[in-house]
């Protein structure tokens, strides 16, 4: 998923052009109302040519004006062209991934059957083995495997897949590296995840987003405008022609290339392209955006929804300090824990051995040098531990109510030290793991749910955009506020259900904010569906995913930062290149039209009249000036092409802020380029003798 793309590169730059070319049908060119304006100027500037010349009439300057014509034409195709070449290659490396494999179906007797992956059904469900492509997408309903999903994500580290969970869902065309699962199939072939993802990458350069066919509709009524004053410009320069008894170089070509040149050519040849590299950019975050309709509002989002587990927190819980009991220390609480759990392969039992080689002067190695018998956790005891092979010693940790029946029962007593200490952590949030030895009791450990680090950051990042984090959790009200504190988040929601979920997103929908939300689970799906924008992990159920408008290819939840940054520049270089484009037009306007009217009620042959003091540029001539101001036109769009595919960078700063800043270089550099621009093309047109 992540290729890259060489936009300067010959080969691509040759495909463009080759597109540019076939988008001159007018088909095409009718879908951009402003630009289908300078197609018709185009044709009929090059009828009038060929007229002339069947006549014998060989006109220069129309010849030029066509040209030129043409090539603003084109060059808005090229750059169109140059963005959705990015997101056809990267459909044509998801393309690559679709295999045809044989897969192994499980008979209703439990036997197997191997079937083309095509014919498979949903419903059907198939084993998968070590080294096996998984045949179609599809929910793990028995087993756990190491899944190989690089071929989608671009990420080499494999990802663990589990029946049971949200970590369920498999994708066609994934590879299992280890263990055995058995998939049941979700989706019909050609209907997959993948050949979703293709299908939007590639409708991604034909579908236009709200935003833009606003803007769209706005270009167009500035193109009326202009059109009827240029239409009615003839007959104002004939009456004043002939009352002055002058000569005015007005004709149907000038008409035309002067329109050209008044109309916002420059954004509406690149609106296109913006809207088309901003979804390619997504995708080279591996987002995938299911509708233009997410990009546009990921600008204008101020609430976020964050799921607590795996978003806000890692997930697990992990030992984060050693209460004793009285008369014993600290250290000999660490060595029992971390022998209680050296065979314990849960996050949990890792977090205590990790925790205490590093704070503890702690030595046991493995459960041979210690000569014991792992006993594992079950729902039954709610402890695990070790027996040591002396039949003298015995170690459990668990919950507190499982350790104190088991000491008790043994003849021992549970301090009360220990049981104030256990209802203290449980009120701040976290989770008390009691420890004994024999009967007994040693200590607590405390597990905490770990805020992720550089989370606090990140949401800080979010304030500066002006949105307003909300943390989502089934836990309690205090441990829910405890978390929330320690991460920084606005507000937050406890004890939180599908139905309060969806509720809050309306509640915040109905006060007229967009809202975000980033969900994995079967449970997301009505939240996901309800908000503005609904990120869906990948490696979340298959409900979530077909419930978002975006799916986050990495499964990293705080990726809805680079989407909303994603979605903020989309934004921004739109309204960028739209001023630049509006004060372009009004800068050639009244650039160009007093050097047509200079010689308008002049006093004598060959001088100035009073309108050739607004003739601030001196151009050469009114032949030259639209001449120039033809090329300065077509070459602006190039000369913009980079910054639309790129973007116009987003800095968390206040909009005031980049609305000055915006103002200031594109509004006033819009002004001053085609002053600038178009008297050195002009010098260069009449050293030449062009015009």
């Amino acid at each position: 998923m992540r290729e890259e793309i060489r936009l300067g590169s010959l080969p691509v730059m040759r495909r463009a052009a080759g597109m540019a070319f076939k988008k001159l049908d007018p088909r095409v060119e009718l879908k951009n109302p402003v630009m289908f304006m300078v197609w018709i100027g185009s044709v009929f500037i090059s009828v009038i040519f060929i007229a002339g010349l069947i006549r014998g009439s060989f006109d220069g300057f129309n010849l030029q004006i066509a040209l030129w014509l043409w090539f603003t034409v084109l060059f808005a195709n090229f750059s169109e062209s140059l963005a959705e070449i990015q997101g056809k290659a990267r459909a044509d490396s998801l393309r690559a991934m679709r295999t045809k494999t044989l897969a192994r179906r499980l008979l209703a007797n439990g036997a197997e059957e191997k079937v083309a992956s095509a014919l498979l059904r949903v419903g059907d469900r198939v084993v998968c083995e070590t080294g096996d492509i998984i045949p179609g997408d599809g929910d793990v309903v028995e087993g756990i495997a190491s899944i190989d999903e690089s071929a989608i994500t671009g990420e080499s580290a494999p990802v663990i897949r589990e029946s049971g969970g949200d970590r369920s869902a498999v994708t066609g065309g994934t590879r299992v590296i280890s263990d055995r699962i058995v998939i049941g199939i979700t989706a019909e072939q050609g209907k997959s995840f993948v050949d979703k993802m293709i299908s939007l990458v590639e409708n991604a350069t034909r579908q236009k987003t709200p935003g833009e066919i606003a803007l769209f509709i706005l270009l167009s009524a500035f193109s009326v405008i202009f059109l009827a004053a240029v239409a009615t410009l003839w007959f104002f320069a004939d009456f004043s022609a002939r009352q002055a008894g002058a000569v005015v170089f007005i004709t149907s070509a000038v008409l035309f290339a002067l329109l050209v040149c008044l109309i916002p050519t420059t954004i509406g040849g690149l609106l296109s392209a913006i809207g088309i590299s901003s979804v390619s950019r997504l995708i080279k975050k591996n987002v995938l955006a299911l509708s233009g309709k997410a990009v546009d509002a990921a600008g204008d989002i101020d609430v976020l929804l964050l799921d607590k587990t795996g978003t806000i927190t890692l997930g697990n819980r992990m030992a984060s300090a050693f209460y004793p009991s009285k008369g014993v220390t600290e250290t000999m609480l660490a060595e029992s824990a971390l022998i209680g759990s050296l065979a314990d392969e849960t996050p949990e039992g890792r977090s205590i051995v990790n925790f205490a080689r590093k704070n503890y002067p702690v030595k046991a190695a493995s459960m041979q040098e210690i000569g014991g018998k792992f006993v594992p956790f079950s729902a039954k005891t709610r402890m695990s531990g070790v027996d040591f092979s002396d039949q003298k010693r015995t170690i459990r940790k668990g919950a507190a109510e499982a350790v104190r029946e088991w000491v008790t029962s043994a003849g021992g007593e549970f301090p009360a030290e220990v049981a104030t200490r256990v209802r203290q952590i449980s009120s701040e949030g976290g989770t008390p793991l009691v420890v004994a030895r024999n009967t007994e009791v040693l200590g607590v450990v405390y597990l905490k749910d770990v805020v992720k680090g550089g989370i606090k950051d990140r949401l800080v990042h979010l304030r500066a955009m002006g949105i307003r984090s909300i943390m989502i959790t089934g836990d309690n009200p205090l441990t829910a506020a405890t978390i929330a504190a320690e991460a920084g988040v606005d507000d937050y929601i406890a004890e939180a259900t599908p139905q309060a979920k969806l509720e809050r997103i309306r509640a915040e929908q109905a006060g007229g904010h967009l809202v975000a939300m980033i969900g994995d689970g079967t449970n997301d799906a009505p939240a996901l569906a309800q908000a503005d924008v609904g990120v869906a992990m990948s490696s979340g159920t298959q409900v979530a995913r077909e419930a978002g408008n975006m799916v986050d290819l990495d499964s990293n939840p705080t990726k809805l930062i680079d989407i909303v940054e994603t979605g903020k520049e989309q934004l921004m270089t739109r309204g960028a290149l739209t001023t630049f484009s509006i004060a372009n037009d009004v800068a050639k306007f009244f650039a160009i039209l007093p050097a047509m009217f200079v010689t308008l009620y002049a006093t004598a042959a060959g001088n100035d009249g009073p309108l050739g003091a607004l003739n601030i540029m001196r151009l050469a001539s009114p032949q030259s000036a639209i001449l120039s101001a033809v090329i300065f036109n077509a070459l602006i769009i190039v000369a913009l092409i980079p910054l639309a595919l790129r973007g116009v960078r987003y800095r968390a700063v206040g909009a005031a802020r980049i609305l000055r800043r915006n103002l200031l270089i594109y509004g006033v550099g819009g002004i001053i380029a085609p002053f600038i621009g178009i008297k050195i093309i002009d010098l260069l047109v009449h050293a030449i003798g062009l015009a």
